[in-house]
């Protein structure tokens, strides 16, 4: 499944990239981390077997990667990939792709030239609950989908300091919809607001699709209950899925369906997309333009709310 010589290496392990380490070890294929605590990069490399290093140059320097993993704070993005990518090494780097689409289209044209692998976590595009209803949209199953409604709620995550809940939570969701409509938005509205937070700390987002198709993103950090779910209405039923149970009910005809399946862990399916991309033996779920379109909807999200107009885009 995993090449013996591939070599990958995470840079930011303080949060969500100690994760991203756990899944590259167990495929036996991580090589290095890096973090700007060195104390931090050495207790996770301690744990897997890895070398550790406190700066990307030096661990850039040292070691001859095949592809690397950017979990760095968001603002960070573009510098970081930017000298991963110059190097000819190939890039994941965790959603969103940066806050700014000009900083995404500018890592897409030096992944063009160096003609490496650029892509973007969106994770959820892996988790089950959402590929089953996305094969059952495509088979037609429960007629065509015309409303997708999202709720994500929780406490605000503590490392989360440099965007607001629209670019950490909501971009989710947003992927999530063009994944299942297999369309882009053309209209953006939304509210959004700040209660604890130094930037919005809950939005409620509206997306409008050609042919009517509308979809709801409803997100905030108030909440004390973690929610995860979805709603696809279909012009034949109601397909509900749990993004944290991965469970899904189908309501059709007067019946209650509940497929089962087993449970699976969407980072490591993530992870295993892009090593087999690496490889050349699969393609990417998630291109660098897909994750561009979502940094633009989110930037045009955030202009709704300021200026209470809908926004609208011609997106690629």
């Amino acid at each position: 499944m995993v090449d013996g010589d591939l070599k990958l290496a995470v840079v930011g392990v303080g949060g969500w990239g100690k994760n991203h380490a756990r899944v590259l070890s167990e495929f036996g294929c991580l090589a290095a981390v890096c973090d700007i605590d060195p104390a931090r990069a050495k207790e996770i490399a301690a744990k897997h077997a890895a070398k550790p290093y406190g700066s990307i140059d030096e661990m850039l320097s040292a070691e001859q990667l095949d592809g690397c993993l950017v979990c760095t704070p968001t603002k960070t993005h573009l510098p970081v990939a930017k000298k991963i990518i110059e190097r000819g090494i190939h890039a994941f780097v965790e959603k969103p792709l940066s806050f700014s689409s000009a900083e995404c289209e500018e890592m897409i044209q030096l992944a063009e030239r160096k003609k490496v692998i650029l892509t973007a976590g969106y994770i959820e595009r892996f988790n089950p609950a959402v590929s089953e209803t996305k094969r059952l949209i495509e088979e037609k199953r429960y007629g065509q989908p015309v409303m997708i409604e999202f709720h994500r709620e929780n406490r605000m995550p503590p490392n989360t300091k440099d965007v607001g809940i629209i670019f950490d939570t909501s971009v989710h969701d947003i992927d999530t919809a063009m994944f299942l409509f297999n369309s882009r938005p053309h209209v953006v509205f939304a509210r959004a607001g700040r209660h604890t937070h130094s930037f919005e700390d809950f939005a409620t987002i509206m997306l409008g699709f050609e042919g009517q198709k509308v979809a709801v993103i409803a997100s905030n950090w108030l909440t004390p209950k973690k929610v995860r779910t979805f709603s696809a209405v279909c012009t034949d039923g109601i397909i509900s899925g749990d993004f944290l149970t991965q469970e899904i009910r189908i309501d059709h005809a007067g019946e209650t369906v509940v497929p089962h399946r087993p449970f699976e862990e969407p980072l490591t399916l993530e992870l295993l997309n892009f090593i087999e991309s690496v490889q050349g033996k699969a393609k990417l779920v998630v291109s660098a333009q897909e994750a561009t379109n979502v940094t633009r909807v989110a930037e045009a999200a955030l202009l709704s709310s300021n200026t209470g107009s809908p926004i609208y885009l011609n997106l690629k």
